[in-house]
């Protein structure tokens, strides 16, 4: 009956060392039977190999001395042995593989195989059995990127010809995935070389109001709107539409929220070019912009604001970024805003990146980044590059990977990022209201990408522009606050019923935007409280 001789465990960065076959030997009284073993140790066992190669043969037979075999009567011979060893190593082989699934730590020569969790990078490991034949191993591949494990079966053989040799590849090193890398912008090369053109929008200007109350019982932050307005305020003619802060009439509902300061508001009422961010629910890290990267025209000229509720002031705070007694962190005048509008707190980010028109009244031109980002440019130098120069009154980039609301939508509820059934009865809204599919290879597409990267946009306070950053804000008050659902819909709307004023938008290259900002992470993932499904 054959017998398992021996089994090891290695690494493949461990140094492989083959230790010396075992002699040939028969006695003078019968036959002497014994098994041909290939043996694979590691560094620390290498003692105790070295002591058994001492062993002698006692009958002074030479190295071409045949190993004589006994021939199994209850098995059939060598094929009833080999066939048991085969079963043999197919139930070992599950129990291994049992082992390391259910995540148990096995323990081989004082190297442990930890679970899949805990590797963080790819190994590879061995597991040989040694038969009276032949020698089997099994190659167990482990990758800590990849949820799975694989398997192959080879002779031992095969691996005397070299772990390191081409006949057993070694596991590839881990691709960091960076396939979106920033591109090179021509900005000027500064604020002195750079003029604001005059009258470089050739439009027809119109009047926009705000409403600004409500007889209700419960006012909103956007209003009650209904679909008649909603559907003239798409018209570029002068009237009055809802833009948010809308206020009750009556006692304790006078406040229409996301309330400001009397101080903080003289000052954004003098910004002329305003750079706004937000961090609400201590959702992100404070990120100053590259003081080195900005003239000292712009730190003079150009507000740089931030705004904070109570309970993310109190985090920077505890960590370091203390406003002065102006109000100031580095370039960033901190603003704190009380009786935030929503309680979903990515909807409340949506007031200050949606209506930096309304936030900063006599402001011309504007810049929003997102917190996840560090600005590492100009905001004049962006001005120009963006605006002046394409005659183009709002800019935003197109999205790195996705360019139609379908995929974008699939991507949302797969990400879990809002409530289904919202998300599905927004997208059901649009798509009867004429929303069609992108179509990249349609030449006179109206624009390059159906999907935009809304985490930086450039605008100048135009009415068209203003009026459009209404119409997206109440898109995201009325469904959901995922905006990059409503953009595309929400800019053909516009340019179908005023194809007289079109509004100019460009929509810039993502790599552009990645050239002008570092990116980093969220602090945390500030998920909404969804509506009710």
């Amino acid at each position: 009956m054959a017998h398992i001789s021996d089994i090891k465990l290695i690494r493949t960065d461990t140094t492989l060392d083959l230790s010396q076959k075992a002699e040939k030997a028969s006695s003078h009284g019968g036959e002497l039977e014994r098994s041909s073993i290939q043996v694979i140790m590691l560094p620390e066992r290498r003692s105790t190999v070295a002591s058994s190669s001492s062993y002698q043969n006692p009958s002074g037979q030479n190295d071409n001395s045949f190993l004589l075999l006994r021939r199994g009567k209850k098995f059939g011979g060598r094929i009833g042995k080999l066939k048991l060893s085969h079963l043999f190593f197919f139930f070992v082989s599950l129990f291994f593989f049992s082992c390391v699934f259910s995540g148990h730590k096995l323990l081989f020569h004082g190297s442990e195989l930890l679970p899949h969790s805990e590797r963080n990078r790819k190994q590879t490991i061995f597991l040989c059995y040694g038969f009276v034949l032949k020698s089997y191993c099994v190659k167990l591949d482990f990758d800590s990127n990849v949820d799975h494990l694989k398997t192959h079966l080879f002779t031992s053989s095969e691996l005397d010809m070299g772990l390191n040799s081409s006949h057993i590849q070694k596991p590839p090193g881990s691709k960091k995935r960076n396939k979106h890398l920033p591109c090179e912008v021509p900005l000027a090369e500064s604020v002195n070389h750079i003029l604001e053109p005059r009258e470089y929008l050739d439009s027809k200007p119109f009047s926009l109001g705000f409403v600004e109350t409500e007889t209700c019982d419960k006012p909103r932050f956007g209003g009650h709107q209904t679909l008649k307005e909603r559907e003239r305020s798409y018209s570029a003619i002068n009237q009055t539409i809802h833009c948010g802060f809308v206020k009750g009439t009556n006692g304790l509902h006078q406040r229409a929220g996301f309330d400001l300061s009397e101080k903080d508001r003289a000052y954004m009422k003098n910004c002329v070019v305003s750079v706004s961010s937000c961090i609400f629910g201590s959702s992100d890290f404070l990120r100053r912009p590259a003081t080195k990267k900005i003239s000292e025209f712009s730190k003079q000229n150009v507000c740089f604001v931030m705004f904070l509720d109570e309970q993310t002031l109190s985090k920077l705070a505890s960590e370091g970024h203390v406003p002065d007694k102006q109000g100031f962190v580095g370039l960033w005048k901190t603003v704190v805003v009380s009786n935030l509008p929503y309680t979903d707190m990515r909807k409340t980010g949506k007031v200050p990146k949606f209506l930096s028109h309304r936030l900063f009244p006599s402001s011309r031109y504007s810049i929003w980044i997102d917190s996840k980002m560090r600005l590492t440019t100009d905001p004049l130098l962006i001005i120009d590059f963006f605006l002046w120069r394409t005659k183009s009154e709002f800019a935003i980039s197109n999205h790195y990977d996705r360019h139609c609301v379908w995929d974008e939508v699939v991507q949302n509820k797969r990400l879990n990022k809002y409530n289904h059934t919202a998300i599905d009865e927004q997208f059901m809204f649009y798509r009867s209201d004429g929303l069609k599919k992108f179509d990249p290879s349609d030449p006179n597409s109206p624009l390059p990408s159906y999907v935009p990267e809304g985490s930086f946009i450039v605008r100048a306070h135009t009415p068209m522009s203003n009026l459009f950053s209404c119409l997206w804000f109440n898109e995201v008050d009325r469904f959901t606050s995922r905006d990059q659902l409503s953009f595309a819909y929400t800019y053909l709307k516009l340019q179908r019923l005023n194809p007289d004023r079109p509004l100019r938008l460009n929509m810039f290259k993502d790599c552009e935007r990645r050239a002008l900002t570092k990116l980093f992470h969220h602090r945390v993932d500030s998920s909404p409280h969804s509506p009710p499904a």
